[in-house]
């Protein structure tokens, strides 16, 4: 019998991404947490316990003796929506067998990996159940694995998925790890739980194969965030769940005073933090509990910080596809969703209070604070599912165009075409629909980003919003771009290359589709580079060239007054 206390363990993380569950860097999944306090829980000492991102283990090849020379080496990772990804790149499968290969020790996979692997991480995909040659792997939860693995001496376990008690104590024990990743402490984003599991079906959705919602208490996520604020953490997510406004409640109507435990509690033991923002909010839930749901918006918008988003599972506005697939809402009622969100959530800090005496939004007026909303939905659009067709991509055009001719905000619209996996109704359909229509969906795709997200950039975030803490990640074309920590954050270029790692605010000066261009706030007029001062709308080469040789200036104001340039609002 192996004793775990002797046992050396190294975690590597291949980053997750899920329908209600993300963990590619700057955010760290719960993973790699709950694995990690389920390996103490059952013994292991917590020096033992090494974690590597697969980024890491790509660009330091030393770190691959830490795989190599581990007792046991569990492989977490697995992608069951597509994306594109700035701050990391997700494990490919030849990836993640080397791992195994490479291990000499006991190897075990687990996380969403079990439902399927693709021949690559991306839309229109079919997946099928691989064991890529590890010698385990978890079809239950890895966490619960990785704790009766050890306590049986790396004999096996048997397929289970752990209790909430059991997250009681592992989300506690396994919050050291966090300290190990390469974004700790000032870019590391915790993505929280709060349940897991849908109370409904959708044709293409793996959340649904967790069961019905299990709901965590809030007292619990509330000392997760202690225990893991303890360790350095500043940013949170609550993003682990289908329905953020059913927490605490049935699992389908809302409970505005467990949302006010919760975020309450939160900002009680973390009173520090720079981020807490949520994911998945469902819109039939507003629809259906339309009071309820508007109290526990008001909640979430007082406690949290500005720039979240709500994402909202439309994924087809074409009445054919929602009927085929088991989708929840109509495009209608998601109007009306986001009417609600945009009402509850869509002022800026600093605004006045609104005639109820509170807050109220969409705050567009040119003369709102220049800071993000606190609260704005999101759209999620699938596509390749059953019952799509041509007019289907019209269907859902016109539904974002209303949006926007109604003067309302989205913070973000995200488009993909479906992954098909096994125990899903879209496992027997394939991608096959989503093959023949790739040029229909790119077409598609590139006119809603030049006609609707780029107009709508400039209504969410007009030029002269500052974006506080952006941290800077690489360099391009003469260029660096950063992000803010948090939900769906928007991509930032400033002008010149600035030294990586730091934390900068900005203002923003223009707009693309999905990013936008910024100038560090307040800007400088006596430091200002040529290109920054040229990015500033309304201010040339020549101007700029005047702005230049005449320093040094009084103020950004006398600069107004001379030479009859909008300096302020940057300044």
């Amino acid at each position: 019998m192996t004793d775990p206390a002797d046992l050396s363990v190294t975690l590597v993380d291949g980053y997750v991404d899920e329908p209600a569950h993300f963990g590619v860097p700057p955010y760290i999944s719960t993973y790699p947490r709950y694995t990690a306090g389920a390996l103490v829980d059952a013994g292991v000492d917590p020096e033992n316990v090494t974690y590597h991102t697969i980024d890491e283990l790509r660009e330091h090849r030393e770190k691959w003796r830490d795989v190599e020379d581990a007792d046991l080496m569990i492989y977490i990772g697995g992608m069951t929506v597509p994306g594109s990804y700035v701050g990391g790149m997700p494990a490919e499968p030849d990836e993640v067998k080397k791992l195994a290969w490479v291990a000499r020790g006991t190897s075990l996979m687990g996380g969403p990996v079990r439902f399927g692997v693709g021949e690559e991480n991306a839309g229109a995909q079919e997946t099928e159940r691989k064991d890529l040659d590890y010698e385990f792997v978890a079809k239950g939860d890895v966490e619960a694995a990785a704790y009766d693995l050890v306590d049986s001496g790396l004999e096996g376990f048997g397929d289970r998925m752990r209790s909430n008690e059991e997250i009681d104590r592992w989300a506690r024990k396994g919050a050291f790890v966090i300290e190990q990743h390469p974004n700790h402490p000032d870019y590391l984003i915790c993505e929280m739980e709060t349940s897991r599991g849908c109370a409904y079906r959708c044709s293409f959705c793996t959340e649904p194969l967790y069961g019905d919602p299990a709901f965590r208490s809030a007292e619990s996520v509330v000392r997760e965030v202690d225990g893991l604020s303890d360790r350095g953490a500043r940013h949170f997510r609550l993003g682990r769940q289908a329905d953020i406004l059913a927490f605490g409640g049935d699992g389908e109507a809302p409970n505005p005073e467990a949302l006010r435990e919760l975020y309450g509690g939160i900002r009680e033991v973390a009173p520090d933090l720079r981020t807490l923002h949520l994911d998945n909010m469902n819109p039939v839930t507003i629809v259906e509990y339309p009071e309820r749901s508007r109290e526990g918006i008001r909640i979430i918008a007082e406690h949290n910080t500005p720039g979240d988003t709500a994402a909202f599972g439309l994924e087809s506005a074409d009445p054919v596809v929602q009927e085929q697939n088991n989708l929840l809402v109509t495009a209608e009622e998601c109007l009306e969703a986001v009417r609600v969100v945009n009402e509850e959530g869509g002022w800026r800090p600093g605004e006045e209070s609104g005639a109820r005496d509170r807050v109220k939004g969409p705050s567009t007026d040119g003369n709102a604070p220049n800071r993000l909303p606190k609260l704005l939905p999101g759209i999620n659009l699938v596509h390749g599912l059953q019952g799509e067709r041509r007019e289907t991509y019209e269907h859902n055009k016109r539904f974002l165009q209303r949006v926007y001719d109604e003067g309302l905000m989205l913070r973000r619209i995200n488009i993909r075409q479906v992954m098909a996996f096994a125990g899903t109704e879209m496992g027997e359909t394939g991608a096959e629909i989503a093959r023949d229509h790739k040029k229909l969906f790119k077409t598609y795709k590139r006119e809603v980003r030049e006609e609707i997200d780029n107009p709508m950039l400039k209504r969410v975030v007009p030029s002269g919003t500052v974006l506080e803490d952006v941290h800077l990640e690489y360099h391009e074309d003469g260029r660096t771009f950063g992000r803010q920590p948090g939900t769906y954050s928007l991509l930032i270029g400033i002008p010149g290359e600035r030294k990586l790692g730091r934390t900068i605010d900005v203002a923003v000066v223009d707009h693309g589709y999905r990013s936008v261009t910024g100038v560090p706030y307040p800007l400088d007029v006596n430091g200002a580079s040529m290109d920054e001062l040229t990015s500033i709308p309304g201010i040339g080469r020549s101007t700029a060239g005047d702005i230049v040789v005449g320093r040094p200036h009084e103020s950004a104001a006398s600069l107004e007054e001379e030479l009859d340039v909008d300096l302020a609002r940057f300044a």
